[in-house]
């Protein structure tokens, strides 16, 4: 009996959301992570006083990402920490391995986190993972300053679409299935009157004109008729 509440007690110390986070670090540390990454999870959910259960969760995920993404971005397509954390920003996007080794391949090392960043951007904003690498790819041809530009054009378009990331995505704005949102209510659409309308009615009237050679009031006319 003694030895189950032992047993039991060392299973719900694991469990603790701070013994989940030094798991995650040592797992980053034998997988050559560096572990500098989770400590800024760990820091930036402190600072806005998130759970510890929630910057467990997080952290794990984070770590998650990390060990995939350094799975890809080794040897020849080695990056940076800086590069690596970029690297699993674009995995927890939901981009394959096989679209980040692609896209770490096409690009110069120099500007690899670059592309990856940009990549990921364009993911963001809904484009498929297959047409987001070839714009990628196609920006890298033309050199740095369109690869720095993409991400800047890419919501320009969705701009002038009305459009913007999913609404999974941070900045939300594009409608379901990629439709263009709707006018503010005080804006009227394309080719609508610019008069301002009632909740749900017709337009306010704009009132009978006055003629300018009648009294408003006339009241009765001489000798009282």
């Amino acid at each position: 009996m003694i030895a189950l509440a032992l047993s039991g007690a060392d299973t719900a110390a694991a469990q603790t959301p701070q013994a989940r986070i030094d798991a995650a670090m040592a797992k980053a540390k034998a997988a050559g992570i560096p572990v500098a990454l989770l400590e800024s999870k760990v820091a930036e959910g402190r600072a806005k006083n998130v759970s510890m259960d929630v910057i467990a969760a997080a952290v794990e995920r984070r770590e998650a990402a990390l060990e995939r993404a350094s799975s890809v971005l080794r040897g020849q397509r080695a990056v940076d920490a800086d590069g690596l954390d970029v690297g699993a920003d674009a995995v927890e996007q939901g981009i394959s391995e096989a679209v980040l080794a692609a896209i770490a391949d096409a690009a110069p090392r120099e500007r690899r986190s670059v592309a990856i960043a940009a990549l990921t951007e364009l993911v963001a904003r809904g484009r498929p993972s297959q047409s987001a690498l070839d714009q990628v790819r196609d920006a890298i041809k033309k050199g740095p300053e369109a690869l720095a530009n993409l991400p800047a054009q890419a919501a320009a378009a969705d701009g002038r679409r009305g459009g913007g990331p999913p609404e999974t995505s941070p900045g939300a704005g594009r409608g379901r299935g990629g439709t263009d949102a709707a006018p503010p209510a005080a804006v009227p659409a394309p080719g609508g009157s610019p008069q301002p309308k009632r909740p749900g009615g017709p337009p306010e009237s704009p009132g009978r004109p006055v003629d300018p050679g009648r009294p408003d009031n006339p009241g009765r006319g001489r000798g009282g008729a």
